[in-house]
């Protein structure tokens, strides 16, 4: 636990806003953001602390952004739901393995990760889907092992997730980027929170700082939300700001880490 100044509880509040923000703009960039954000500008020294407390954050502020995009039908209910579900168990495992491995470690393996995310998402491919998309059982066949896959990887890395539910979701369903990001933040908090549980039992989530960052976070996320909006009505927008922010903070993970 870190004992905040004023100009860290200012920090930490535009940090929040700025994750807020990624989360309702593009579906992720929660603790991509937040991780590298309470480790080099709040200053909490420990790499572990630094993503519990990321995890706690961006799950509730996940499932704020997630009542914004419901109210503007963006979110495919049936598919988020068993995406989340099959996720779940995973996000459990991963959490259990990545407290296991180095902190450091664990920052340039999630920067690796997003080079290849963001390298998909640029496929004009992508940026195409079908908006009257339906659970069924193919599509529940797709769902569940990426879920489960997805679930683990964000477990492990200790983050909400999004920047890889986002193209999960819209490779095992079909559905557009926007449909996709609404959709994603029912798994970015319940992975975030199945993370934050399992960090929050060993004692590695900073609560006066989680309860800032959320206070930060729901203010950028009306901003992010709305934003989304527009950019979707522009072919292939949305897509370009996704992967240039997934290449942007892994360049400055990397930077750091190194």
């Amino acid at each position: 636990m870190i004992t905040l100044s004023m100009a860290q509880t200012a920090l930490t509040i535009g940090a929040g806003s700025a994750v807020g923000f990624s989360l309702a703009l593009v579906g992720g960039g929660g603790s991509i953001l937040a991780v590298p954000a309470l480790l080099y500008l709040v200053g909490i020294g420990d790499a572990h602390l630094a993503i519990g407390t990321s995890a706690l954050a961006v799950a509730v502020n996940a499932f704020a952004n997630l009542a914004q995009h419901a109210r503007k039908g963006n979110v495919k209910w049936p598919c988020a739901m068993v995406f989340a579900a099959s996720g779940v168990l995973g996000a459990a495992l991963g959490a259990a393995l990545g407290k296991l491995t180095n902190g450091q470690h664990l920052l340039l393996l999630f920067a690796g990760v997003m080079m290849v995310i963001g390298l998909a998402m640029l496929r004009p491919k992508a940026a195409q889907g079908n908006p009257d998309v339906h659970l069924n059982r193919a599509v529940a066949g797709r769902l569940v092992p990426i879920g489960l896959t997805t679930g683990a990887l964000s477990g492990f890395f200790g983050i909400g997730g999004g920047f890889l539910i986002v193209p999960g979701l819209m490779l095992g369903s079909g559905m557009p980027l926007i449909n996709a990001i609404g959709s994603s933040l029912f798994a970015v908090g319940s992975f975030g929170l199945t993370t934050a549980i399992s960090y929050a039992l060993s004692g590695l989530i900073d609560w006066p700082v989680a309860a800032w960052f959320i206070v930060g976070g729901i203010l950028g996320g009306l901003i992010g939300t709305r934003m989304a909006i527009w950019a979707s009505g522009h072919k292939g927008l949305l897509n370009r700001i996704f992967a240039g922010l997934i290449f942007a903070v892994a360049a400055y993970i990397v930077y750091r880490s190194v």
